[in-house]
């Protein structure tokens, strides 16, 4: 299988160059050249595997080539062994048909878990085969960072650089962030907005001259990597809710629509959805999208569901290359739009295909908090705001009840401790593993939002380019 950017001047890619180049070099993003397809049959097997064995079954179409089923199947059984739960992704039933899927019980609580740590030994494979060092730069709004850091700590063949917004992430996920120590992590609170370091990001992977002296790569979800690895427990929750053979809708708490998009790509390949229900926070540009047609960013809003304070969702170019019938020319010429005016608009032929799938809510934090006080009351269970908004949405949006939902959580509830205690009246212990985290020395650079100040201080930290 190869791959092809959205915007159309780069060059396709066999998966392994893929996952290490990440942004493609005319700025779009990868997407395979065709989508693979399971047929019902395939689907319906996946009932009672593992977590483990099925993501092999789901990622191996897209590998193709680059790497042998053996190695896979020993890289994806060694990413999830360590997960702390038996089910690696555990559903739990909120009410008659009403399903909530737990995707925090891996190293870093939260969802990103599922597609970072795969990522990690994927880079070390193919980086030990090719003999080759590379340079993460990452954006992070609370989530991604941890994540990432704790998939790319004391790995040889990386070097990693963390961004996120400084005073804009709750105080676990900075900790989790400042705590790691290792030579090859840096992490840099930039003055500003995650779209700000989202975009410094991307401006040095546009700097070809930068991008290239130091082997930049990526693990946001600009990498396709990290969509495909996220498709995986779209198919396990449908397994374990319906055996694969009925339609299953899914509510997803997003703001740069990486973890709903993955959804859409089981739907392609052949999982029967019925909905993917986009839930948004005050920051609603997606919500405003699919009820209106325009993108169109605004002001980002500090809520109590901070990985969600995103007003530009670099995600979304992926599913335009889809709706434009992979059109990289209209593509590249609405994207340089939205970089120069800020907005733009999709014909009435999208829209009506999109909401054939899609349909958005948007919650306050009263409304948000609400649903962690209602969920609590109702069924026991600690959520999140991030879960809370996708449940709230599923609520909201579900339509035919006769058709199972499945909410995805996204994060353990003692990551946002003062949300959810300010919310129920319960606070939220962290696992044993992370009860020392406010003991544990920080260690981070300020800086403003400034590229050339990032880019001076990522030439500094390598060794030898000082």
């Amino acid at each position: 299988m190869n791959y092809v950017s959205t915007r159309g001047k780069a060059p396709d890619l066999a998966f392994d160059d893929v996952l290490l180049t990440g942004l493609a070099r005319d700025g779009g993003l990868y997407v395979p050249d065709a989508w693979p397809t399971l047929s019902g049959a395939d689907i319906k097997a996946m009932n009672g595997l593992s977590y483990a064995e099925t993501a092999f079954r789901v990622i191996r179409p897209f590998v193709g080539d680059s790497i042998n089923e053996g190695d896979l199947a020993t890289i994806i059984d060694d990413t999830y062994a360590g997960f702390d739960h038996p089910d690696v992704a555990p559903l739990k039933t909120l009410a008659a048909g009403e399903h909530l899927m737990e995707l925090f019980h891996g190293p870093t609580l939260a969802f990103k878990d599922y597609a970072m740590q795969f990522l990690g030994r994927m880079f070390d494979h193919v980086l030990a085969k090719r003999g080759e060092r590379v340079t993460i730069v990452v954006a992070t709004s609370g989530d991604t960072g941890p994540a990432a850091l704790e998939a790319c700590r004391g790995r040889d063949a990386i070097d990693i650089f963390n961004l996120y917004p400084d005073g804009r992430v709750s105080e676990v996920q900075r900790r989790q962030m400042t705590t790691v120590n290792e030579s090859n992590v840096h992490n840099i609170a930039v003055r500003g907005t995650f779209d700000d370091c989202q975009n410094m990001v991307k401006a040095m992977f546009n700097d070809q001259p930068f991008r290239d002296r130091y082997r930049l790569s990526a693990v946001n979800s600009i990498n396709w990597a990290r969509v495909m690895a996220q498709i995986v427990y779209y198919f396990y929750g449908s397994a374990r809710v319906t055996g694969g053979a009925h339609p299953v809708s899914f509510a997803v708490p997003t703001g740069n629509f990486g973890n709903v998009f993955a959804g859409y790509a089981a739907a392609r390949i052949g999982l029967p959805i019925d909905k993917l229900i986009v839930g948004t926070n005050r920051n609603d540009i997606l919500s405003r999208f699919f009820e209106s047609g325009l993108m169109q960013t605004g002001t980002v809003h500090p809520t109590i569901s901070p990985s969600m304070d995103i007003q530009i969702s670099s995600n979304f170019e992926r599913l335009l290359f889809e709706l434009y019938g992979r059109d990289s020319t209209v593509v590249r010429a609405i994207m340089n739009t939205f970089k120069d005016t800020g907005d733009f608009a999709v014909g009435p032929k999208q829209m009506a295909t999109a909401r054939q799938l899609f349909v958005s809510a948007r919650f306050d934090d009263d409304e948000t908090k609400k649903t962690i006080r209602d969920v609590y009351e109702q069924s026991g269970e600690l959520i999140d705001p991030h879960s809370a908004i996708g449940i709230a949405a599923g609520r909201a949006c579900r339509g035919n009840t006769d058709i199972p939902l499945i909410s995805l959580a996204t994060a353990h509830p003692a990551k946002f401790p003062d949300a959810v205690e300010a919310a129920c009246g319960v606070r939220p212990e962290l696992p044993a593993r992370l009860s020392d985290l406010f003991q544990r020395d920080e260690r981070f650079t300020v800086l403003d939002n400034d590229l050339a100040a990032v880019q001076d201080f990522v030439s500094t930290a390598l060794p030898g380019t000082a």
